[in-house]
């Protein structure tokens, strides 16, 4: 198989006993965008950092073949050597460094002994020109960069984990355009993503895994959205959202002129004069582009933002003082945070304890006794409920996938009685039967009559849900639709690139 560029041979990967990969291969031809698809937890991250030296050759049982030739990764400088590199989905990069720095760290351009920065700058300003980046070597860093860190160190695969999830529409784009140009320079790509569209139009080849085994490799140009999920997750889903639309007639929350300024700049207005309604058991969405002001309202009405804010918050008809998460969790208003590593984890503590440590007082009998039994019960009935999967409660949570982390935030703040739950991109970086059945659980809690505000940058998915959406423009409440079937993505993209509504 000439052709091939890569094949690995019966991966096996267990950690603590538990088998993450099971006996996986899959073969990758040269020149290629390879896409590999599957849930949270399906093994996809796990393998590629098998294949990118993340989990050296000792660790793993199987063979990986590169350029015909057996190779043996003892680190990721082994890979890089190789021509393997690899983009996390989070950042690896240092925003305190600029650009050019950042590309060359640890692969730095030497004459004499001493580093080149002149020579250094020229390659940046050439990797950026190549890629199409308008920006200088000595700007902050941004995700599209990762890219060019990579083929600094000439990378002949190029492994892309989730690359657009935090990147504009905008980005994407020349993300898009960028793929293109290095298929076309004979760069081989491996592309996970949960975003089905992205996979199809980009991917010459899909491969699917499930609970760590290989389901099968097909060309993209033969599968469906249908086809791939079908894979995924071994049954149909013929409604991606099953919407369950409630009449909503009681206020619970009223917010008024709500104005919130930047933390780091007193006189800048992030969000100007904003005022909404929430009803109870409603799913309100809130849309718009990345910097429009969603995240910045809604945290500061929880009271998670640091900068200065004035409005009027009432909840059901009491108006409220915030100053702080704890005052608003106190209210009944939770929040589950878009950066759900930074500020919905503690990655080191155990699943039950994330899910219990905020709820503490629940279980505390008297100063130096812990209902044990009842905290146990309830960490494994949210387990069960929403479906977390985890080999028990003390698995730390940081070897749970992304989607499994964040159904534990979402358990966490279940076990409070919470009228109000603020959902900030629930579903970014989750696969699609995770995002499946986290929408089953909103209308669960709204048929439970528990509100629900949610902000998402996936249009269809503020389609599929939200019963009323509001669509914001450079911090400004631009338009409010009650959604319908006559309600389409245009109008809400005209809307929120600060177009007027009909």
């Amino acid at each position: 198989m000439d052709d091939m560029i890569l094949e690995m041979q019966g991966i096996v990967k267990e950690f603590s006993g538990v088998k993450a990969l099971k006996d996986v291969s899959f073969a990758v031809k040269r020149g290629e965008i390879h896409a590999l698809c599957g849930e949270n937890g399906a093994g996809k991250s796990t393998l590629m950092k098998v294949l990118s030296g993340v989990y050296p050759h000792e660790t793993y049982q199987g063979d990986i073949i590169f350029n015909q030739q057996k190779l043996i990764i003892h680190n990721i400088a082994d890979a890089e050597q190789a021509g393997i590199a690899i983009i996390h989905q989070e950042l690896a990069l240092f925003k305190e460094l600029p650009v050019y720095e950042n590309i060359f760290i640890g692969n730095e351009i030497s004459s004499r002994g001493r580093i080149h920065i002149p020579a250094m700058l020229a390659k940046t300003q050439e990797l950026l020109q190549e890629m199409k980046l308008d920006v200088s070597p000595y700007t902050p860093v941004k995700q599209l960069v990762e890219i060019c860190k990579a083929l600094s160190k000439n990378a002949t695969l190029l492994i892309l984990d989730e690359p657009t999830a935090s990147l504009s529409e905008g980005e994407v784009e020349i993300l898009m355009d960028i793929l293109g140009q290095l298929k076309a320079k004979g760069v081989t790509c491996i592309y996970i993503s949960h975003k089905l569209d992205e996979v199809l139009r980009l991917a010459d080849t899909v491969t699917v895994l499930r609970d760590g085994r290989t389901i099968g490799s097909r060309p993209a140009r033969l599968l469906t959205k249908a086809d791939i999920v079908q894979m995924m997750v071994g049954r149909e889903i013929t409604d991606l959202y099953p919407k369950q639309v409630h009449v909503q007639n009681e206020e619970i929350l009223t917010v008024k002129n709500y104005t919130v300024y930047s933390s780091s700049d007193p006189d800048k207005k992030l969000v100007d004069n904003a005022s909404f309604s929430l009803k109870r058991g409603e799913v309100l969405g809130f849309a718009g582009l990345v910097g429009a002001g969603r995240t910045e309202l809604v945290s500061a009405i929880y009271g998670f933002h640091n900068g200065k804010c004035h409005g009027e918050v009432f909840l059901e008809g009491n108006r409220l003082t915030i100053h702080h998460p704890k005052d608003s969790l106190k209210q009944g208003i939770a929040m589950i945070p878009e950066d759900r590593k930074r500020h919905g984890i503690i990655e080191i503590m155990s699943v039950r304890t994330n899910m219990t440590l905020a709820n503490i007082e629940k279980y505390r009998r008297t100063m130096d006794y812990i209902d044990d039994c009842q905290e146990l019960s309830d960490a494994n009935r949210y387990l069960e409920r929403l479906k977390i999967k985890a080999p028990g409660l003390n698995t730390r949570i940081k070897n749970l996938s992304g989607g499994n982390q964040q159904k534990v935030v979402l358990a966490k703040y279940l076990l409070r009685k919470v009228k109000i739950l603020i959902l900030d991109e629930p579903t970014r970086g989750i696969d699609v039967g995770a995002k499946y059945e986290i929408y089953n659980l909103i209308n669960s809690l709204t048929a439970e009559g528990i509100s629900i505000i949610l902000i998402s940058s996936d249009l269809p998915e503020i389609l599929g849900m939200a019963d009323r959406i509001l669509v914001m423009n450079e911090g400004r409440i631009k338009g409010e639709f009650v959604n319908s079937q006559d309600l389409d993505q245009e109008q809400i993209m005209h809307c929120a690139v600060g177009g007027t509504t009909a």
